[in-house]
């Protein structure tokens, strides 16, 4: 700009001063109203919409064509005040009653004309008026009213009351931007206490209700008060935004201090040779990624987001979440793969070693290690599923796989898995997203071919965020899993090359089409005679070492264990049992380190002294023959148990009761043996009629136990036949099976339990199904050469074997007696 340019525009603001002062000082050459003799003063009205304007204030006011500006003209012309009203409502011919009673004479200034044909001008406060008439005097409206004469006298609590209105209104000046420092010192020179409440609330940005209070309030005092009260809420929010400028400024100069230091530190750096850190933290981000021979999708995706990275500023935001997801790409195993162990026979002496029994899982491990080594580049792998009681070694069977295959091994738990994205991952426009569990664990493996456990898949669950069962189908599908998708990678990941192992406790709470997609493999759970062998092989050494005793320092007779096994355990698998056996081991280590006497043989009469009484009490087989009473094989978790059958009939209505917790499906095994029985009245020479009167009753000890199945059918006929046949059951016998309504005999499962628990319990002789007997090539040689095995085909055959021969009627009396105890049905007579 030009030096002549400075000097035109420093003229203009001195003409624009001026002229401000000039119409100032105009303002104040109009003199006040004067009264008439009635003391009251009648001027013309000029109408305030939105604003209010105090007395000692100058302020300016802006005037639309009509009424209000002939009101103006006319007191410029008269040289006269007007009275300021307060307007109330929006309408432009107002009513009286749209105004404030109390209103202020006011000095008008010269009026100036804008751009837009409206005028402005600037007034000044000078009285209170007090009105009290308003009328129309030819174009525009004349209020009467009569001037509030106000206290100027300050008293030592007035004076109090104005220093600490002083000092919070400076305290606000501080803090408002908006307020000049001179609205603070024009506050100083006020003596009086009304004027100060005024030129305050003139100051300080209140909504126009309290401004319209403040003027109608005509006590000095009482204003002043008030305004105290407005300076201290308004000094309660500007210290507030004072606070939040101050953390939001700090924030500002930290940010700006640390870019200033980083290209310095850049700076430095290029001086050094060194380059910028950033640029290097790139690079090697590249190299990685070469480096990790990453399939095309992945590296497609992984140099795309280096690429965002670059033309973003180190400290972005999104940095972060970029780098977390390149380091999840780099970290997963994409190609590396561990050579399998092909050995059949290492394999087959690796799992011995570390299990006994489950025949079954190990032969189809052999298979499959058999098939890959034939056909070594096929790269199917199984998908099973160890179903099985707790306990029984599916977990640790599958570290052992692991083993012999020379895999990696990794475990995921299920249990209690309510989220399908627990599995798949949850997507990265998530705060803290994070790849799937599945893929977390692939990370933790790092081959892309281990040995993976899925554990407990039967607790799965489900809710409002989905079912995390329905994801794992893509993941259990051999046609589906090498692509697998997380959401948050949105890469297809390998998972064809993983030995999936999944183990549950039961199969019905698997979903048919998870368990579709998996090869069941069944852990029946232990024998005594298996949980014999695995405490001589595995437990007793272990529990020796853990209890600080020498191997072999104290020996454990058989006879010991199984009184351990049948009276301090009741589980399908060793758990209990490994408890028990080291509890009884701490007990004579306690005696060894007490350096007392302590027993080098434990026998079994010893168990009670270290173990305390026995907890369980397995079920005995009857002393001797009896009416009504027969002997039932059951299967449990546990391994198979033994159970007593009671029937007794009394005179009654013909209805069947039976007892012992049972459950539906053995309830209608009752009914079917009766019905049976029933129809075969007369070839087993009972009385029809005896069936009308007479009420039966069936009960299965141990009634706090659920039982149920249709397996006791022919024991529940057999007892009910002997009871009204009066032939006795043979004590050394038991029986399972399921009967018709014809008397045909149906093949039942748990046969192996049934068989060893009737051995267990001393019986002699065990009446199976016919097609029952391809189960007994799991059963112990010993155990079948000391038990004679009935197969039987009909109930005819359950009747013969198991019932004494009926025995004949030797005279008249005899029979007369037979027959009033079978129209009657008095077993109690008879016995």
């Amino acid at each position: 700009m030009r030096s002549d340019d400075w000097q035109d525009k420093n003229e203009e603001e001195i003409d624009y001063t001026a002229a401000i002062h000039q119409r100032t000082e105009e303002l104040y050459r109009i003199q006040n109203a004067d009264p008439d003799k009635n003391g009251e003063i009648v001027l013309a009205v000029l109408p305030l919409r939105d604003m209010v304007i105090f007395p000692h204030m100058v302020s300016p006011i802006f005037v639309l064509q009509g009424s209000t500006l002939a009101a103006i003209q006319s007191a410029q012309h008269m040289d006269q005040t007007m009275i300021g009203l307060v307007q109330l409502s929006d309408s432009d011919n107002p009513d009286p009653e749209d105004f404030l009673h109390v209103g202020v004479e006011l000095a008008v200034g010269r009026l100036l004309t804008m751009p837009d044909g409206n005028s402005s001008a600037l007034v000044q406060g000078r009285r209170r008026i007090a009105v009290s008439d308003l009328k129309i005097g030819g174009k525009f409206l004349k209020a009467r009213g009569r001037v509030i004469e106000e206290s100027i006298e300050v008293d030592k609590k007035t004076d109090a009351l104005m220093r600490t209105t002083r000092d919070l209104f400076e305290r606000c000046v501080q803090l408002d931007r908006t307020l000049p420092e001179e609205a603070h010192l024009f506050a100083i020179n006020i003596n009086e206490p009304g004027w100060l409440a005024d030129m305050i609330a003139t100051s300080l940005s209140i909504d126009i209700k309290a401004r319209r209070e403040l003027l109608l309030n005509v006590n000095p005092k009482d204003r002043l008060k008030k305004i105290n009260r407005l300076l201290a809420q308004e000094l309660d929010v500007l210290m507030l935004e004072d606070e939040i400028q101050t953390k939001v400024q700090s924030e500002v100069d930290r940010t700006q201090r640390e870019y200033y230091l980083r290209e310095q530190l850049k700076a430095i750096q290029t001086e050094l040779g060194e380059g910028d850190l950033w640029t290097r933290e790139i690079v090697e981000l590249r190299q990685k990624v070469e480096d990790a021979h990453l399939p095309k999708e992945a590296l497609t995706a992984a140099n795309k987001e280096i690429e965002r990275l670059v033309q973003m500023p180190p400290m972005a935001p999104e940095v972060g979440i970029i780098r977390t997801y390149l380091d999840w790409i780099l970290e997963l195993p994409w190609e590396k793969l561990t050579e399998d162990n092909l050995d059949v026979k290492h394999a087959a002496k690796t799992l011995e070693q570390y299990h006994y029994g489950l025949a079954k899982a190990k032969d189809r491990i052999l298979e499959y290690i058999a098939v890959r080594s034939l056909k070594p580049k096929k790269l199917r792998q199984p998908i099973l599923c160890f179903v099985g009681p707790p306990g029984t070694g599916k977990t640790s069977l599958g570290k052992s796989i692991a083993e012999a295959l020379g895999r990696n091994f990794v475990r995921l738990s299920l249990g209690g898995v309510r989220d399908e994205a627990e599995i798949r991952g949850h997507r990265r426009t998530y705060i803290g997203a994070m790849p799937g569990r599945i893929l977390q664990t692939m990370r933790r493996a790092g081959s892309l071919n281990p040995l993976f456990m899925l554990d407990e898949i039967d607790k799965l669950g489900a809710d409002f965020r989905g079912d995390p069962a329905a994801a794992l189908l893509e993941v259990l599908d051999p046609e589906q899993n090498n692509a697998f998708s997380d959401h948050y990678l949105e890469l297809s990941y390998d998972l064809s090359k993983v030995m999936f192992i999944t183990t549950a406790n039961s199969m019905s709470t698997i979903p048919p089409a998870l368990m579709d997609r998996m090869e069941l493999i069944e852990f029946p759970g232990y024998i005594e005679e298996d949980k014999l062998e695995i405490s001589h092989r595995f437990l007793l050494k272990r529990q020796q070492d853990e209890s600080g005793l020498e191997d072999g320092e104290v020996v454990l007779l058989n006879s010991t264990l199984s009184k351990v096994i049948r009276e301090y355990t009741y589980e399908a698998g060793v758990r209990n049992l490994e408890r028990e056996i080291g509890r009884l081991f701490r007990k004579i280590a306690r005696l060894k380190s007490e350096h007392r006497n302590y027993p080098k043989r434990i026998l079994p009469s010893m168990v009670e002294k270290f173990l305390g009484p026995p907890q369980f009490f397995s079920t005995e087989a009857e002393k001797q023959d009896e009416i009504g009473i027969a002997t039932a094989m059951a299967w449990t978790e546990s391994g198979g148990d033994i159970m007593t059958i009671e029937v007794l009939a009394f005179e009654g209505k013909g209805s069947l009761q039976i007892t012992g917790q049972i459950g539906e499906v053995m309830q209608e095994s009752a009914q079917a043996a009766l019905s049976y029985m029933k129809s075969k009245a007369e070839q087993l020479q009972i009385n029809p009629r005896i069936f009308e009167h007479t009420d039966i009753h069936i009960h299965i000890p141990e009634g706090a136990i659920p039982k149920d199945g249709p397996s006791a059918g022919i024991t529940l006929a057999t007892a009910m036949i002997s009871l009204f046949t009066r032939r006795e059951v043979y004590k050394d016998i038991a029986m399972t099976g399921e009967i018709t309504l014809r008397g045909r005999i149906l093949p039942v499962g748990g046969v192996r339990e049934k068989v060893l628990a009737a051995h267990r319990a001393d019986l002699k002789r065990v009446i199976l199904p016919e097609r029952n007997i391809k189960d007994l090539i799991d059963i112990p040689r010993r155990v079948k050469t000391d038990l004679q095995i009935i197969q039987v085909t009909s109930m005819d055959e359950v009747i013969q074997a198991a019932l004494h021969p009926p025995k004949p009627i030797q005279n008249k009396s005899r029979a007369k007696r037979k027959e009033k105890i079978d129209e009657h049905g008095s077993k109690a007579a008879d016995n």
